[in-house]
């Protein structure tokens, strides 16, 4: 007896089940919400089961639906890992990832590691959700995006946070700057010039806070904004200094930018890959997943070659 649905039905039946709301999965399988209903009520009549109860508020899995999802994730994980691994195939494998991130990760780091796998996966999309550190979190807690790249989430219970790097803090100047020419750089030094802070809604300035609390003489914003790359802006532009982690840094050879490292105290903060605990990634995922790691071997093995830092 014929079973009459198809690749396209599973994959918004995972959709939902993962997302437990209609209208999230159907942007998530990028169809329209009647589609996406069509879909489902068509998979459900061909298996003679109800596989979802829903209301007007939520949707739930009934306890057939719970076993037939986690034996579809299984087919389309295993279906995935095929493709993935013919020789040839997968370079026109199509897909899509969705990876949350802080935006100070995203120019000179997120990019290096997104540019490796567009080059071994040239037809898998990669969506990137920049946004501040609690709604990169959220984004992940709720499975609008498959991992994510953040400084917190280590005390989450149900979010594995995996180590990729310790970056401190510098101090972003114009090279035309007082302080450019300087091997390091104390927070009184730079509460001399006019200071440029992220707002009180951005992870780093509460993680800042919590470090320069006794700090006596520290700098005090004359002009605030949300994100670090917009402090690089304006700091480009001449209206003032900046302190930004060293990974939203351009390199030595950038033309009007320079970092000098902060001191008294040091301040750190850990970046690393957030996922839901207990749930596998996709294949596609879970290769751009690794892509982190292993451009981390590379990075780690460049550190130990320089001097180390003292954490404050």
């Amino acid at each position: 007896m014929a079973i009459h649905f198809d690749l396209n039905d599973l994959l918004a039946f995972r959709a939902v089940a993962e997302l437990n709301n209609f209208r999230r999965a159907a942007e998530a399988v990028h169809i329209s919400q009647p589609a996406f209903s069509r879909r489902i009520e068509k998979l459900e009549e061909a298996l003679g089961v109800r596989l979802l109860d829903r209301t007007t508020r939520r949707v739930s899995l009934t306890a057939v639906g719970r076993d037939f999802a986690r034996k579809v994730q299984q087919i389309l994980d295993e279906l995935d890992s095929t493709l993935l691994g013919i020789r040839g195939v997968a370079a026109t494998r199509m897909g899509e990832v969705t990876i949350a991130c802080v935006p100070s990760t995203v120019y000179y780091y997120l990019s290096r590691v997104i540019q490796r796998y567009r080059e071994a996966y040239p037809k898998i999309r990669v969506k990137v959700l920049d946004a501040s550190a609690n709604a990169v979190l959220d984004a992940v807690s709720r499975g609008e995006a498959d991992f994510g790249l953040n400084f917190i989430g280590a005390q989450e219970p149900d979010i594995e946070f995996s180590p990729l790097l310790e970056e401190r803090f510098v101090a972003a100047c114009r090279r035309d700057h007082a302080l450019a020419r300087k091997r390091r750089v104390t927070w009184q030094e730079l509460a001399a010039f006019d200071f440029i802070a992220v707002s009180k809604s951005s992870g780093n300035r509460l993680l800042l806070d919590q470090a320069l609390a006794g700090v006596h003489g520290r700098p005090q914003a004359v002009y605030e904004a949300q994100h670090v790359t917009t402090l690089l802006g304006l700091v480009e532009a001449g209206l003032g200094v900046a302190a930004v982690p060293s990974m939203a840094m351009p390199g030595k050879d950038h033309p009007l930018l320079v970092s000098i490292p902060l001191e008294e105290p040091v301040v750190t903060r850990h970046v690393g890959l957030i996922r839901r605990r207990g749930r596998s990634l996709s294949p596609a995922a879970q290769q751009l997943f690794d892509f982190f790691a292993e451009l981390e071997v590379t990075q780690s093995a460049r550190r130990s070659r320089r001097p180390r830092k003292v954490q404050a």
